[in-house]
């Protein structure tokens, strides 16, 4: 089977690096997305804007699993953080996904999606393992620092990110109370980060048999001061880690 790498990123700007990346770059519209196909590092590659939330996000995975015939997935995207050791940022891998606003009782379990008797998502190990070098590479030599300025670091006051893999929850909400922060950190202690679109991806990926990865950088805390910093946290600082980090992901592939 031809190996073909899907990229989704929820933001226009997240996939603009990546689409920059592409050689023999060919766009193909459909259902209201431009799908880019070309190559990165000789590997045949599909990036894409899914749009916002699990609807969307499934319906282009499913899209490029039918139409464009991939083979793995990669979601680059951002995402709030619940845990408090998290800071603005910082990289979160993933390892299992978790529709937090699934609620079927009283015919099954809280967060059990229906007919899959499943609760949790597991990423695949190797391209996991993938991603951790990657992005370990990238902190370590400080590679962020030479594509995003002093002055838009020193604006969310990054200095030393960190690389944490741990659970994801998705659902289709922002998180912009502390109040629903706080909710959600009770019924799920162990979720690093929110975001709403990672658990929809997976959960397709995983009835297709599709291995995939989801990356997600921290915008912010989830709290009142969320939807501030969100707009130009997407255009100074995660459009360009997206860029770099999948860059140097397909350079170990």
């Amino acid at each position: 089977m031809k190996r073909i790498i899907g990229i989704m990123g929820a933001m226009p700007e997240e996939i603009d690096g990546v689409v920059a990346l592409l050689t023999n770059c060919v766009a193909t519209t459909l259902g209201k997305r431009i799908y880019y196909s070309g190559q990165i590092n000789g590997i045949e590659t599909v990036v894409v804007f899914s749009r916002w939330g699990k609807v969307a996000a499934a319906t282009t995975a499913t899209t490029l699993i039918h139409e464009f015939k991939i083979t793995e997935l990669l979601f680059t995207g951002v995402a709030g953080a619940l845990d408090s050791d998290l800071k603005i940022g910082d990289i979160v891998l993933g390892n299992r996904l978790i529709q937090h606003d699934m609620d079927a009782r009283p015919l099954m379990k809280q967060f059990e999606i229906p007919l899959l008797g499943k609760t949790y998502f597991e990423s695949d190990a190797n391209h996991l393992a993938i991603a951790t070098k990657a992005i370990a590479t990238l902190i370590e030599s400080k590679a962020l620092h030479t594509v995003i300025s002093d002055q838009d670091l020193k604006e969310f006051s990054i200095s030393q990110p960190k690389l944490v893999i741990g659970e994801i929850a998705s659902g289709d909400q922002f998180f912009s109370s502390n109040e629903q922060k706080d909710n959600l950190s009770t019924q799920l202690p162990n979720v690093l980060c929110v975001e709403m679109e990672g658990a929809a991806v997976a959960q397709v990926c995983y009835e297709y048999e599709i291995p995939f990865c989801i990356i997600r950088t921290i915008s912010d805390v989830a709290d009142d001061q969320s939807h501030i910093d969100f707009p130009s946290f997407i255009k100074k600082i995660s459009s360009k880690y997206a860029a770099e980090i999948i860059n140097t992901i397909f350079n170990l592939n």
